[in-house]
């Protein structure tokens, strides 16, 4: 060869009429030529911008081989691209597509941040910064959104739940947890969801100890986003919508105190069996006659000993059957100040609580959020806020996509279908030319997304 190095080669000697060589000697090359979307993405969002502004560089500037801003690229990029694991650096230091994300020359730039370099990065991040991180996080989502809507919007809902991250080796506060059988963190993640747009969009992810009560979080979210929304939306009703883990005095006398609007299910107790009984003989006797799962709807005033006030409780009286099964009573509540019907409320608002399982499942599956290996608590919550970054700038390609075939596409088939492309980087002194194939499938989806990326920021 022309630079005097064997290069590896796999030989197919038998598959078709000749024999076929599989060379690993491009120059240059790489597989994520589809990249540039998300460069253009975090472009218009001016997210790792404003990311790496709101960390402090305490390190000798003589010294300072790799910027704040290009290590927070380096990570947040690799992660949207597939790379969860800060060895994964090791193999991509020389990556051309990598070096032009952060901002070198793709084929002269120096080498991008080592592993140890990320490392240190990670774990010199301080509880104060990471505030200040999930903040800025929360405001350009927020910031995005207020822009994309021109400040209008009826009504913004509010979502919070928890998932488990599961721990393998001795990081700080991993602690076992009943409910999931084993050792974990208990990440809470925040949506936003617009009117009846069908996305919920994150807008915060706060790691957790393993043995946190599902409440634990909750408020100092809320208070953190609510004038953050206001201020962006000032004419939205806004909606707090959570599951049974969340209901509490504190919680509840907080929504009322706030005037927001708020659909909050509980946990059933005696006194709501007892109330739920009539509604549970309607729905027996619908299910007797039907031999199918029935339910009946209706409401009651209630309040704990513990509460306030009295407040409209949601009852959800069902009768569930299955082939071969007996019969099974399922009450249900739900605390509201929504003036709709029982039957909408549970139905039509409540219910779509179950879309944030998809969003959980993206992030788990699709960005690896659970990647928390760090010994130290707050190096894994930057990383996990690095994650939630990653998944801001999917969320928006997705969002670019409407009306493509990529419109309703989890972020991994995005990433295969838009990002991981082999590309050959050419740097002249005019320009740099990314050579992708011209047989890719998606070529009409890529350059309308291309085509609709504003690369000014916001």
């Amino acid at each position: 060869m022309a630079d005097g190095i064997t290069r590896q080669s796999v030989l197919f000697p038998g598959l078709f009429e000749k024999p076929v060589v599989a060379m690993f000697d491009q120059q240059a090359g790489s597989s994520d030529g589809g990249a540039l979307l998300l460069k253009a993405v975090d472009e218009g969002l001016r997210l790792t911008a404003a990311l790496s502004e709101s960390l402090g560089d305490e390190r000798q500037a003589g010294k300072v081989r790799h910027g704040l801003e290009e290590l927070v690229r380096q990570r947040v990029f690799g992660l949207a691209c597939g790379y969860a694991d800060g060895n994964d650096a090791a193999r991509l230091s020389e990556d051309p597509m990598q070096k032009l994300l952060v901002g070198r020359d793709p084929v002269s730039g120096e080498a991008l941040a080592s592993q140890p370099t990320l490392s240190r990065f990670e774990n010199a991040v301080e509880p104060r910064a990471l505030c200040r991180l999930g903040r800025v996080l929360a405001e350009r989502v927020i910031e995005r959104h207020r822009r994309r809507r021109k400040g209008r919007a009826r009504r913004i809902t509010i979502d919070l739940d928890v998932t488990d991250d599961p721990t393998h080796g001795a990081q700080q506060l991993s602690f076992f947890n009943g409910h999931y059988d084993s050792r974990c963190y208990l990440p809470m993640v925040g949506f936003l969801t617009f009117d009846d747009e069908p996305e919920q969009y994150l807008f915060t992810a706060l790691l957790r100890p393993g043995n946190a009560p599902t409440k634990k979080g909750a408020l100092g979210i809320l208070r953190r986003v609510l004038p953050l929304l206001r201020g962006a939306f000032p004419e939205a009703v806004l909606r707090v919508r959570l599951d049974g883990g969340y209901a509490c005095p504190e919680l509840f006398d907080f929504l009322d105190d706030e005037g927001l609007e708020y659909v909050v299910a509980i946990h059933r107790n005696t006194v709501l069996k007892r109330r739920a009984e009539k509604l549970m003989r309607k729905a027996r006797a619908r299910s007797r006659m039907s031999g199918c799962t029935e339910h009946v709807y209706g409401d009651t005033g209630y309040a704990a000993r513990s509460w306030s006030r009295k407040r409209r409780v949601i009852i959800k009286a069902e009768v569930v059957r299955h082939p071969g099964r007996l019969p099974k009573d399922n009450a249900r509540f739900v605390v509201t100040n929504a003036p709709q019907t029982a039957r909408w409320i549970y139905e039509r608002i409540y219910c779509g609580r179950g879309e944030i399982e998809n969003r959980l499942k993206e992030l788990h599956h699709g960005l690896e959020m659970d990647r928390t290996s760090c010994s130290r608590f707050w190096a894994n919550q930057f990383r996990v806020l690095l994650t939630a970054a990653a998944y801001v700038l999917m969320q928006e390609l997705r969002l670019q996509a409407i009306g493509t075939s990529c419109a309703r596409a989890q972020v991994s088939t995005l990433r295969e279908r838009l990002i991981k492309l082999g590309a050959h980087v050419v740097v002249s002194v005019r320009r740099i030319v990314v050579h992708l194939p011209a047989s890719y499938p998606f070529l009409d989806v890529w350059k309308r997304l291309a085509l609709r990326l504003d690369p000014q920021p916001v």
